[in-house]
């Protein structure tokens, strides 16, 4: 099996593709493409590739001191099942503009149990926003 490639690169982000999949998702139905793209250049994005192909993505709106918020995470349907989402949430929390922040959050009705891998947890009184304190505890 081809290993899946992980890059924060974004002039190698397909977002022709990304605003499909997101236009069409359940967080961000309808979303415009000049909206997707102003997100892309404000956010550290990861780009998940297999044999140069993107077939995922996720990005996380930081201020790079103390808090991140992981967003728009996918990985396209003929790629799901197979850890590629793991892998990229690997690459979130294990990246070093992530490790110093004091918290960092998302918000999902349907994914939960993949970020509790990874220390997620719902937040008192939510069913879909989860969180996960010092990432890296430096003071």
């Amino acid at each position: 099996m081809t290993p899946l490639e992980i890059s924060t690169d974004r002039d190698r982000l397909d977002v022709d593709m990304i605003y499909g999949v997101l236009s069409e998702s359940y967080w961000a139905r309808g979303r415009q493409q000049d909206v997707v793209q102003t997100s892309i250049n404000n956010s550290l994005c990861f780009g998940a590739y297999l044999d140069g192909r993107q077939v995922g993505f996720a990005r996380v709106i930081t201020d790079y001191a103390v808090f991140g918020y992981v967003a728009d995470v996918f990985v396209l349907d003929d790629y799901q099942g197979r850890g590629y989402a793991r892998q990229l949430l690997q690459a979130i929390v294990d990246h070093p503009d992530v490790q110093g922040l004091k918290l960092l959050m998302l918000a999902t009705r349907d994914a939960h149990g993949l970020y509790e891998q990874f220390g997620f947890e719902l937040m008192p009184g939510s069913d879909k926003v989860m969180t996960l304190f010092a990432i890296k505890d430096d003071g």
